[in-house]
């Protein structure tokens, strides 16, 4: 069984790839129908992170924008950085 770790929790995806693939594309579809009442950006990124678990492109741009994100909370707010499992690293003494 696969799951997505995702703000220092743990989610259950469906075992089949097929499946996820398809959940994912749904998701991405969706998202970019945000400005409907139902259905919201937020779909983008989550479509994204459950694309990752199959398909390799998707992986590599979901490790790039995880990077991105923890360099950019190290520096703006290292309190969040360390709740949402980003390493802070060794500060110099």
């Amino acid at each position: 069984m696969h799951s997505i770790k995702f703000g220092g929790r743990t989610v259950p995806l469906p075992g089949h790839p097929v499946i996820r693939i398809l959940l994912g594309c749904l998701l991405l579809l969706g998202g970019f129908l945000g400005f409907l009442p139902v259905l919201g950006f937020w779909m983008v990124p989550l479509g994204l992170v459950i694309l990752a678990v199959d398909i390799p492109m998707a992986r590599r741009l979901k490790r790039r924008l995880d990077v991105r994100l923890g360099r950019w909370l190290v520096k703006r707010s290292p309190k969040w950085a360390r709740r949402f499992g980003f390493s802070i690293g060794q500060r110099p003494v």
